[in-house]
């Protein structure tokens, strides 16, 4: 068999395509990928639209493809069990027989001859699926209405659905098509069908799906599974991977006859059943393993991708720490540079010192904090501020500083502020022709 592209497929997508081709035995895997992307994916209504195509019968959904589609009806090795109505006995037996010969024939002549006709002025309205649903349930209401409530468990959905559920429980589905002008169908339906030894079989090891051929749905598996006679009976199940049938009973069974019937055919494939099984349960393992390495894979990719994370986040803390150690030496270096700049300029503006001759000079020793003592002259006119330019512009001077005088201890107002917006004068601040200031270390404060 042809595998289609699947490269370009999810992985539900490809799951339907196999189950629509299980479902519908249609050989080409291209044809079934044809069909469902008609349909949008919808394996329901593919299937539905598919039983729908009959005689050029036109699509429910979208334009159907160019041949009906069916279960697996091509194996020859299909169980087929066929009960024939028994012949006439006796003089008068074969007497009514020939005698309603003719008469039979000639009806059945005429009515077929009528019904073909029909079919070119109306089309039959059970080409037309439109409610599948409902004629099972409208099935269901007038199976129990005239033959009770004591029956098999009708399977309560679509054909396709009861194909889909019997596939995937692993289980048989056995068929029933009700023919209601069929002379055998009541006789069937209410002795033999409705026995208790039948429906407790039929509970207990299958799925029972049962439908008239007057409704369309019932109709359109009619067509699929081409029975020849009526009451209908096919077991289907997987079989090599496909919904298969494997067994096929027709005319009027006794009880005791189909259960035998039955039980046969449930035997003589329940190994394909059992084999499917195991490998199903081998699947499912695999696919168990696989997801567990792929968890582990995967658990162990986001440990690398975290200690990835973790090595970046820790070179980018290094780097963003060097960049701020490296700013921070800049700034200092800028400063420091700033500094010097602005020492030199206050160097650079000191008025010249006075001699001593002077008799307005004025001679201060100051103390610095590193206990140096540097000695300069000045004038009596000139401002502190000049004293303190001096100061600043010297090398062993702190940044921040201010001078205190001791006869008596004050802090003299050498800078510009509210009290003092022009300092004095250094005789305005009372100093003498001799003093000793000191210098005290503010950089810190």
């Amino acid at each position: 068999m042809a595998a289609p592209e699947e490269q370009d497929l999810t992985q539900e997508q490809t799951e339907k395509l196999l189950q629509f081709q299980d479902l519908t035995g249609i050989e080409s895997m291209d044809q079934c990928r044809h069909t469902l992307e008609q349909h949008n994916w919808n394996i329901e209504a593919a299937v539905q639209d598919r039983l729908n195509e009959q005689e050029g019968v036109p699509s429910v959904f979208n334009p159907p493809p160019s041949r009906p589609l069916q279960v697996n009806t091509a194996d020859h090795r299909i169980y087929s069990y066929v009960v024939s109505r028994p012949q006439p006995r006796g003089l008068l037996g074969w007497g009514y027989y020939l005698i309603m010969l003719p008469f039979r024939f000639t009806y059945y002549t005429i009515l077929d001859i009528f019904r073909f006709a029909l079919r070119f002025i109306r089309p039959d309205p059970r080409s037309r699926v439109t409610d599948p649903v409902g004629d099972i349930v409208s099935f269901m209401h007038s199976f129990e209405e005239k033959y009770g409530r004591a029956h098999p468990v009708f399977y309560q959905g679509t054909y396709s659905q009861a194909l889909n559920d019997a596939k995937r429980e692993l289980r048989f589905l056995l068929v029933y098509l009700h023919g209601d002008d069929h002379q055998d169908s009541d006789e069937f339906c209410r002795n033999t069908l409705c026995a208790p030894e039948v429906i407790s079989l039929i509970n207990t090891r299958m799925l029972f799906w049962a439908c008239s051929t007057n409704k369309p749905e019932g109709y359109r598996v009619s067509q699929a599974l081409r029975e020849n006679t009526y009451p209908f009976l096919a077991m289907i199940m997987l079989k090599d991977r496909r919904m298969t049938v494997v067994g096929r009973l027709e005319g009027l069974i006794q009880p005791d006859d189909l259960i035998n019937q039955l039980t046969f055919i449930i035997d003589a494939n329940q190994t394909y059943l059992v084999s499917e099984r195991l490998e199903r349960e081998e699947r499912n393992q695999t696919q168990v393993l696989r997801q567990q390495q792929d968890e582990a894979y995967l658990a162990s990719l986001r440990a690398d991708q975290e200690k990835e994370r973790k090595k970046r986040e820790e070179r980018e803390r290094k780097r963003r720490k060097e960049e701020e150690v490296k700013q921070q030496k800049l700034a200092e270096e800028r400063r420091r540079q700033n500094l010097q700049e602005e020492k030199e300029r206050k160097l650079e503006r000191l008025p010249p010192e006075p001699s001593p001759d002077d008799p307005e000079s004025v001679k201060i020793i100051f103390k610095l904090p590193n206990d140096s003592r540097v000695e300069r002259r000045f004038h009596f006119s000139q401002s502190l501020t000049v004293i303190h330019d001096f100061l600043f512009s010297l090398k062993e001077s702190p940044e921040k500083f201010q001078i205190e005088a001791n006869f008596p201890r004050r802090v003299l107002p050498c800078i510009p502020s509210e009290e003092w917006p022009n300092p004095p004068t250094l005789q305005e601040a009372g100093l003498s022709h001799t003093e000793v200031l000191f210098v005290q270390d503010l950089t810190d404060e």
